[in-house]
């Protein structure tokens, strides 16, 4: 996620601080300055960041269970309303993703046990206590039952809403169930930012964030049902221009004006990919270093895709490398085109308004 601050790594998982985080922190710690000064300030940031190490260890749930399923995730990112766990994948059967759903909430359990037991507490008398004259433990005690009531709510993409699509999914099918779990979500989202107009802005923004990552998982559901029986050669662009590694970066720049390929396979001395060009990245390299650089050093390493690798794997592991294209050849490792996110939009574009369209192999 951008603009975030990487802080450590755990068991194979960047743990990364979203900046909205620390102004979040600087925004509560001034506020109770203003108001009690240094104690109350200080008192205020340790207990938020006691709150957001429950909200780890609440993701770590999620991530711990689906390793389980050999299921990486790469990030974990904290914001000031949550984790955001980045996987790999989600799990293929409803039985996996409902364990890695309910995963997460189960450590809010655990450690409201865990602090009931070793502070004496209670669950009725924390839920009547006065927040003004509770205690340390007593507060933290509290925000784990609501992270678990919360985080409970049937509003996809919430953890509750994955447990309903889980459950959903096991007599609708993933892709039926998605989009189902997807309304119902973004019901939600529309009663939360309704609620916050009238208690807390904190629930506008919960609501916005929801209903986009609804569709965002809705939208994924059905690229994932459509790209079902379709490999990269179905989608793939032909490459007509192909450049060599060694050649200066206005051969490129000609080539870029010359056709409407904005992306390039790169070559090697061996003849075999060694990278991808696109037009972003020329210009940027035109600016900064001149026509005359080699094109190797503006490219990035091509990470080449097989001309039979199904369409979503294939996919999935270019948007979890972060690039919107990559280099495509065939079985003895000829550069035979080039597969881009914006002509798989196109497909889906068409597959929308014509569902089951036949797509010509190439």
């Amino acid at each position: 996620m951008g603009w975030s601050l990487r802080i450590g790594r755990i068991a194979g998982t960047d743990i990364g601080l979203h900046i909205t985080f620390l102004l979040f922190l600087a925004w509560i710690g001034l506020a109770d300055y203003l108001v009690g000064g240094t104690a109350a300030a200080v008192d205020a940031v340790v207990f938020i960041m006691l709150v957001f190490l429950c909200v780890t260890l609440h993701e770590f749930g999620h991530i711990a269970m689906a390793r389980r399923f050999g299921i990486k995730t790469p990030t974990v990112v904290l914001t000031p309303i949550g984790g955001i766990a980045s996987l790999e994948r989600m799990p293929d059967r409803p039985g996996q993703e409902l364990l890695v759903a309910i995963a997460g909430p189960l450590v809010n359990v655990v450690i409201a046990l865990l602090l009931m037991a070793g502070f004496g507490l209670s669950l009725s008398g924390v839920l009547t206590v006065d927040l003004e004259q509770a205690s340390l433990a007593e507060r933290l005690l509290l925000v784990n039952v609501t992270l678990v009531a919360f985080n409970l709510i049937p509003a996809f993409p919430m953890d509750g809403g994955r447990v309903l699509r889980a459950l959903l999914a096991m007599k609708l099918g993933a892709q039926r169930a998605t989009s189902l779990a997807a309304k119902i979500g973004q019901g939600f989202a529309a009663l939360f930012v309704l609620l916050g107009l009238f208690f807390s802005p904190i629930l506008v923004l919960i609501g916005v964030f929801i209903y986009f990552a609804a569709a965002a998982e809705a939208q994924s559901a059905a690229f994932t049902g459509f790209a079902a029986k379709l490999t990269v050669r179905d989608a793939m662009e032909p490459a007509a221009i192909i450049l060599d590694e060694s050649q200066p970066l206005s051969a490129a720049i000609d080539a870029l004006l010359a056709s409407p390929q904005t992306e390039f396979p790169v070559l090697g001395t061996n003849g075999r990919a060694r990278g991808l060009l696109d037009r972003d990245a020329m210009i940027l390299a035109l600016r900064e270093h001149g026509e005359a650089t080699p094109i190797s050093s503006a490219m990035r390493p091509a990470q080449p895709l097989l001309l039979a690798q199904p369409l979503a794997e294939a996919f999935n592991s270019m948007r979890s490398r972060g690039a919107n294209a990559e280099v495509v050849v065939d079985g003895n490792g000829q550069v035979v085109g080039v597969l881009s996110s914006g002509n798989i939009a196109e497909m889906m574009l068409v597959n929308s308004v014509r569902p089951g369209w036949r797509f010509r192999r190439r």
